[in-house]
C-alpha cells in the first residue's frame, strides 16, 4: 500500500513538469521536497517562508537539511505581519498567513517559469480546520502528498525508509499558535514563546507548547508538555528552574496544564485572573 502511494507522488510530481514546493523544514514538506527534487531536479525549487512566527533553528534546520539532501532552498520574506487582520489573530488567522505566502510565491514561479506550487497538506489534515487550504484554492496550489493518499503515519514511514532525519520529528505549528484566538499577535510575543519553548527542548524535553495568556500588563506562560514527560517537571528543582528563566523572559505567572500536549489548546481559549 505505502509503495503504491508512494508511486503514486512521485507520478504526481513528476505530472507537473516542474514545481516550487511551499518548504517548512516539517515533516511533510521535507518529505515532498525530498521527492520533488528526486523526480524533478533542477527543475524542482524549496521555497521557505521567513517571517517572526518561524523559530530561528527551525530555519537553520531546514536550510541544513536541503544542503544535506542535495535540494536547493529559497529563503523568501513574507509580509503577513504587515496585515492587521493577521496581527488581530481571528479563527482563520492562517488564511492570511499561507495568502502572504501564496502571494509572494507566484511571482517567483513565474520569474522562473515553474509549473506549479505544491504544498505538504496530507490526507490526515482532511476535515481539519484548516483556513490555509482555502488560500491554497485561491492560488490554485497543489497538495500532492494529498492526492496521493498520504497519511501522517504514512509520511513518517517513508521518510524513515528514504533515511530522512524528520521521520520522527515532533509535529510543529508556527509561533502564532501559541496566542489564544483574538489576542493580538506581536513580534514580542513570538520571541518570548521562542525562547521559553528552546529552554524547554534544551531541557529535553520532545512535545513542547508554550501558551502565552496577556494579564493586562503582564503575561502568563501555559506549558504543555507531552503526558509522560510531565513527571520531570518536578523533580530535580526543574520547576523552579523553568520558572527563574520565563520570568526572566517576561512572564508574570507561570501554569503547567496538567491536560498535557495537545493541538490547537489556544482556539478561542482566554485567560483572566482576579
Amino acid at each position: 500500500m505505502l509503495d503504491r502511494k508512494y508511486t503514486h507522488l512521485q507520478e504526481l510530481l513528476r505530472s507537473f513538469g516542474s514545481c516550487v514546493v511551499a518548504y517548512s523544514g516539517g515533516v511533510d514538506s521535507v518529505l515532498l521536497a525530498r521527492v520533488a527534487h528526486d523526480v524533478l531536479g533542477a527543475r524542482s525549487l524549496a521555497a521557505i517562508a521567513d517571517s517572526p512566527s518561524l523559530p530561528r533553528r527551525e530555519l537553520a534546520e531546514a536550510l541544513e537539511l536541503g544542503a544535506r539532501f542535495g535540494f536547493p532552498v529559497q529563503v523568501v520574506r513574507t509580509g503577513e505581519f504587515a496585515d492587521p487582520r493577521y496581527l488581530a489573530n481571528p479563527a482563520d488567522r492562517c488564511y492570511f498567513c499561507k495568502h502572504a505566502l501564496f502571494d509572494e510565491l507566484t511571482p517567483l514561479v513565474r520569474a522562473g517559469g515553474y509549473a506549479v506550487i505544491a504544498y505538504g497538506e496530507n490526507a490526515s489534515d482532511v476535515g481539519d480546520h484548516r483556513p490555509g487550504a482555502r488560500a491554497a484554492g485561491e492560488f490554485s496550489v497543489r497538495a500532492p502528498l494529498k492526492e496521493a493518499g498520504l497519511t501522517k503515519p504514512e509520511i513518517r514511514e517513508l521518510s524513515a525508509k528514504l533515511g530522512l532525519p524528520t521521520a520522527d520529528k515532533p509535529q510543529l505549528a508556527c509561533l502564532s499558535s501559541r496566542i489564544p484566538t483574538g489576542e493580538p499577535v506581536t513580534v514580542e510575543k513570538l520571541r518570548m514563546i521562542e525562547e521559553a519553548e528552546y529552554f524547554l527542548r534544551d531541557l529535553g524535553f520532545f512535545e513542547v507548547r508554550v501558551r502565552h495568556h496577556q494579564l493586562g500588563q503582564g503575561a502568563l506562560a501555559r506549558i504543555e508538555v507531552g503526558s509522560s514527560e510531565m513527571p520531570r517537571l518536578f523533580v530535580d528543582g526543574l520547576a523552579e528552574r523553568v520558572t527563574e528563566k520565563f520570568k526572566a523572559l517576561g512572564y508574570l505567572h507561570v501554569a503547567v496544564d496538567l491536560a498535557g500536549y495537545r493541538r490547537g489548546s489556544t482556539n478561542g481559549v482566554s485567560v483572566k485572573l482576579g
